[in-house]
């Protein structure tokens, strides 16, 4: 799986999420564009997990900040 095909998923995962309908780019910040709290953070991470059957550790949560190190974090776990 390539990085545009990860985006077009998790781009089908956040959507949900998005009560701002804000467009999200490479550079969208969860808490800071998408005012996401932590609650908010574990679901859209449970849901990532269980869209690419992965788990995302606390310590790699904690680097991601933006929408483009997710896709770069899930393509990488996925290999």
């Amino acid at each position: 799986m390539d990085r545009a095909d990860t985006s077009a998923r998790i781009a089908t995962v956040i959507e949900p999420f998005n009560k701002k309908a804000l467009p999200v780019t490479d550079d969208t910040s969860f808490a800071a564009d998408l005012e996401w709290d932590s609650l908010t953070v574990m679901d859209f991470v449970a849901a990532i997990e269980d869209e690419f059957d992965i788990i995302i550790t606390m310590n790699q949560q904690a680097e991601i900040e933006t929408y483009g190190q997710l896709i770069d974090a899930v393509t990488k776990l996925r290999g």
